[in-house]
């Protein structure tokens, strides 16, 4: 039996990949949600495409960061071809040692003088 991953394994993340475990950190959510709420918590700033969506997604399911569920919300109200995904306890910590990674740049970009203060 192989060990399990340490988190810091799969660092640094891609952008794509850490906006998705952001969007899935409080709920579960299908694949429009998700590019909806990565735009909504961006302020529309980053913009996932279907490929870069359904791409990243199968790379983070083959990593054990999300799951699919099959549970639906209300089911009567949902279509039955969407595809629910969640986020595991795994990629609840690389999300976190990412978070922590991210920190620490800019830390160190503040340090150097790159990140100045908006007034």
């Amino acid at each position: 039996m192989s060990p399990e991953p340490r988190p810091e394994s799969l660092l640094p993340l891609q952008p794509a990949v850490f906006h998705i475990l952001m969007a899935l950190a409080d709920e579960d959510r299908h694949g429009y949600a998700i590019i909806q709420e990565v735009l909504a918590r961006t302020s529309g700033e980053v913009r996932l495409s279907p490929g870069t969506l359904y791409r990243s997604i199968q790379r983070m399911l083959d990593d054990d960061l999300i799951v699919e569920v099959h549970q639906r919300p209300a089911p009567e109200l949902d279509d039955e071809r969407r595809r629910y995904y969640r986020i595991t306890k795994f990629g609840k910590a690389v999300a976190r040692e990412e978070a922590n990674r991210l920190s620490e740049l800019v830390r160190l970009a503040r340090a150097s003088g790159f990140v100045t203060r908006k007034a």
